[in-house]
């Protein structure tokens, strides 16, 4: 990268956009973006790291792609112009998706394609690529996608262990314990489950951060 010649790729600064984003900056638990996705695909772990993977793919690539041509974009359709490459970007993943992992595509259903009106993505391009170089874009997203991709991996590994009790699909509540009368938490696979665990992560992540509201 251009900028690779003036300072380390790996920068103090360039390590704190990094890993900024990834805690004291988490996209969902501080800036609470993203959060409708976040309750929509987490009722199982599979879903849930599919679906955070594919964020981060469309979050990396669309950032770098934008800061490449950032000063060739006229400011007056840069909106137009970024969501044309994340929309490019979305239908080459979800074509992946369908051909190598149809049956968790069928399961995400129409919220791959909704990674088009992700606020996390357009607000770090409008917030990040736009005004910096490729590889510190690249990082920022990356760092984003993974913070994103973190919390949604939780809920969805809580959710399903304690709606389910699976894992990946896979027994792992004994079945000594429901025959001695354990019952899966039917709550944890609808809605509200979602909100409980995320509003959960949101508590704990703030608390160890010091994080508090301005007045």
């Amino acid at each position: 990268m251009a900028e690779s010649g003036k300072e380390p790729l790996l920068s103090g600064k360039n390590k704190k956009v990094l890993t900024q984003p990834m805690s004291e900056n988490n996209p969902i638990t501080i800036q609470v973006l993203g959060i409708c996705s976040a309750l929509a695909v987490t009722s199982q772990l599979k879903p849930s790291l599919v679906m955070g993977l594919a964020v981060i793919v469309v979050m990396t690539f669309s950032s770098v792609i934008v800061s490449m041509i950032r000063k060739l974009i006229p400011a007056k359709i840069r909106i137009i112009v970024e969501m044309t490459v994340v929309a490019a970007m979305v239908i080459l993943v979800d074509q992946v998706l369908k051909a190598y992992a149809y049956e968790v595509s069928k399961q995400l259903s129409i919220f791959v394609g909704l990674i088009i009106t992700n606020c996390i993505v357009l607000g770090r391009l409008e917030a990040f690529a736009l005004g910096n170089k490729p590889w510190p874009s690249l990082l920022d997203a990356l760092g984003n996608g993974i913070g994103y991709a973190f919390v949604i991996a939780m809920v969805g590994f809580f959710r399903e262990i304690l709606g389910a009790g699976k894992l990946l699909g896979f027994q792992v509540v004994p079945q000594a314990l429901y025959e001695a009368g354990y019952v899966n938490n039917g709550l944890m696979v609808l809605a509200p489950g979602a909100f409980i665990f995320l509003g959960f992560f949101i508590w704990v992540q703030r608390t160890l951060n010091g994080y508090r509201e301005e007045d």
